[in-house]
């Protein structure tokens, strides 16, 4: 087997997962899925209160339904990528799903709590570059943190810690954007996009 066959062999499985489709919109999370998740934050490195954790998961997994019933989700997310770069639904690519999670998250306020936005795949010549949400600890670096990303499951909140994602190798986006001259403003330091 050679390299291209077997790099297209590697990537099926991601391929049809992307692509599957589904009888209608995404489910809501449930109450077990916020009880984890806020477990997950709570355990987080540093001092997280867990009235905001609690908070957190509430607010990631209502405002990730809410976000798929406005995107109208209905597909695997390649599928739906594909509908929104052909102009038939109106959001739900990943930077979508991420900025505007954050957006939601960042208005919550949370004292003990941190938000930041990481990619994947940026210089990956075979897989496209993918954008998430990360929570962590205020003060604490990103990459302790926690990736909330509802575009992996077309809609259905994923969430796992930065450093064990299998699935992605992330980075800054701030880094990211500067590597690829994709910064628009830099303002008294603060790098603004």
């Amino acid at each position: 087997m050679n390299r291209r066959m077997f790099l297209m062999a590697a990537a099926a499985p991601a391929f049809v997962a992307g692509c599957a489709l589904r009888p209608g919109p995404p489910p809501p999370g449930s109450l077990q899925d916020v009880d984890a998740l806020t477990r997950g934050i709570t355990q987080m490195a540093g001092h997280v209160d867990p009235a905001e954790a609690r908070r957190a998961a509430t607010v990631a997994y209502a405002e990730t339904h809410r976000l798929a019933l406005a995107y109208q989700i209905t597909d695997g997310p390649l599928i739906h990528n594909a509908k929104v770069n052909a102009g038939t639904k109106p959001r739900g690519l990943c930077w979508h799903w991420a900025e505007d999670l954050e957006a939601r998250l960042k208005a919550e306020g949370f004292a003990t709590l941190a938000l930041h936005r990481a990619i994947a795949n940026a210089d990956n010549r075979i897989r496209i570059d993918h954008s998430t949400a990360i929570i962590a600890p205020q003060g604490a670096p990103w990459e302790t943190g926690m990736v909330l990303d509802p575009w992996r499951r077309a809609g259905v909140l994923t969430w796992v810690r930065v450093r064990e994602d299998s699935a992605y190798a992330w980075e800054a986006r701030m880094a990211v954007l500067r590597r690829h001259g994709r910064i628009r403003y830099i303002r008294q330091g603060a790098d603004i996009s």
